[in-house]
């Protein structure tokens, strides 16, 4: 389902998930949103028509509502296939959900689930990912796009197709139950994973550390003089 501008895909999506049962893989893009958001409250900017803007409509009931990050670490992985196809440059997976060619940010994941107290009952994968857009607000730190890379300009509708196939791919591959699978490949993309690396606390603390690994419910490990320590959604600033 294809429109021209909506105030966020997302939304639009949980909005059909109150009202009706729309077919698992059901696909919502826009050429623009007007409200686009990011992880826990952050927005996500974008030219009209240049960029893929889309929401999946997934039932992952097979995952316990403590184990949804394996549900987060699958869309990702998905899009960095994605990603992984269309560059040469190195992509990585910045935690939780970001996409990074090199230390440049590409796309965002933003997935917002219905949980019960035994499953996901359904959930919403937001996806957005800059592709033809040249030019970027400047108080975007670090953006970059899939043209500015290959200086090639794309069919968006084409690389949505292109990206539900992954989505696909990853998708089943989580319903079999390869777990340990996809947590493999997940370390291995990720971004600076066993690097020398500086963070910021949300207290504004800089310390120095290396991402080790993940907790079993997602939180990044990062080791540093004091020892091992778990951070959750908006604990720790790369820097």
């Amino acid at each position: 389902m294809h429109l021209p501008a909506l105030d966020s895909t997302n939304t639009y999506a949980l909005e059909l998930l109150s009202k009706s049962n729309p077919a698992e893989g059901t696909v919502i893009s826009a050429d623009f949103q007007r409200q686009g958001r990011g992880q826990l409250g952050s927005s996500w900017q974008a030219e009209a028509g240049q960029n893929i803007i889309t929401s999946f409509i997934l039932y992952p009931v097979f995952i316990s509502p403590r184990h949804q990050f394996h549900f987060n670490q699958a869309i990702a992985l998905s899009v960095y296939d994605f990603v992984s196809a269309q560059v040469s440059a190195t992509v990585r997976i910045k935690w939780p959900n970001d996409i990074y060619v090199d230390d440049k940010k590409l796309g965002g994941i933003l997935i917002q689930n219905n949980v019960s107290p035994n499953s996901i009952k359904s959930s919403v994968a937001g996806i957005g990912i800059n592709v033809n857009q040249l030019h970027f607000p400047e108080n975007l730190p670090n953006p970059c796009s899939l043209a500015q890379l290959t200086a090639k300009t794309y069919d968006i509708r084409s690389l949505i197709a292109l990206l539900g196939e992954c989505v696909e791919k990853r998708y089943l591959q989580l319903r079999r139950g390869q777990i340990e699978q996809i947590q493999k490949d997940y370390i291995l993309c990720l971004y600076r994973f066993m690097e020398d690396s500086l963070f910021r606390r949300i207290d504004g603390h800089v310390f120095s550390g290396r991402i080790t690994g993940l907790s079993e419910t997602g939180k990044l490990l990062i080791h540093h003089q004091d020892g091992e320590e778990a951070f959750g959604l908006k604990e720790i600033q790369f820097l």
